[in-house]
């Protein structure tokens, strides 16, 4: 019986030990014991890169120095284990224990205020991809962050950004476009009614288009009448106006400069 005992204990110290040898290429999911914002890529390079306008989906997007203060809200996700260990949009290894995030156009190292608008629960993360690329989400924050103001299990979760700082490259930048130059000149003009309450319910249908663009609605007087317009506000330059047009989306649209 003491025989049979030593074998099942040397099996197991055998396996344990063939596990262990599979596993050193396995990625560790374990957590630092003080979370951090990762290693940031400070290359002009890579800024340079990273703040050219690219496609995704058929939608183009246009990266935009803002300034410190500039508030968003809209709709979180967050992501983890899928992508630990892979890389980033601007060549950093993705870490989902780190505070980081994911932001379309925000400039690489901005660092962002992000508050759970349920629970009023906040984290600042750092910006180090892209994305997310789904409905009407405005940024994708790592497993970390979404876990600091509790929407692991939502989620998802209407949150509001805040714009805190950028990385000191960014301002060195030669020609990037800033908010206060072009985010207020261009609108998109995607209705026009003679009542407030057809205006307001393509308001409502359109709060929030690719996650970016807000409706608002604007009153005129035309021939002692009331008109009210209905424009998308938040496009970063002209040409970016004229994607959005060309994309057919909204039949007769076309640009309003402010």
């Amino acid at each position: 019986m003491s025989s049979i005992k030593n074998n099942v204990v040397l099996i197991g110290i055998i396996s344990l030990f063939f596990w262990g040898c599979g596993s050193k290429q396995e990625i560790s999911y374990f957590a630092p014991s003080k979370p951090t914002f990762g290693k940031p890529i400070s290359s002009n390079a890579v800024h340079r890169a990273t703040m050219r306008p690219y496609t995704v989906n058929g939608i183009t997007y246009y990266p935009t120095v803002v300034e410190v203060g500039t508030k968003y809200r809209g709709i979180a996700s967050w992501y983890g284990p899928n992508f630990h260990g892979k890389k980033t949009s601007n060549g950093e290894i993705y870490n989902m224990h780190d505070f980081t995030a994911a932001h379309k156009t925000l400039p690489m190292n901005t660092m962002l205020k992000v508050t759970n608008l349920r629970n009023h629960k906040s984290v600042v993360v750092r910006v180090n991809d892209r994305g997310p690329f789904v409905g009407n989400r405005i940024i994708d924050l790592s497993y970390a962050a979404a876990k600091q103001i509790g929407m692991i299990g939502t989620g998802t979760a209407p949150v509001e950004l805040e714009v805190l700082d950028f990385d000191k490259n960014i301002a060195s930048l030669p020609n990037m476009p800033h908010k206060s130059i072009v985010l207020t000149n261009f609108a998109v003009q995607i209705g026009s009614f003679r009542r407030y309450q057809g205006a307001s319910i393509t308001r409502e249908r359109n709060t929030l288009v690719d996650g970016r663009y807000r409706a608002v609605v604007k009153k005129f007087i035309l021939d002692g009448a009331p008109l009210y317009r209905v424009w998308l506000t938040g496009f970063q330059s002209e040409d970016e106006a004229r994607d959005f047009i060309r994309s057919g989306r909204y039949p007769g649209a076309f640009i309003i400069r402010n």
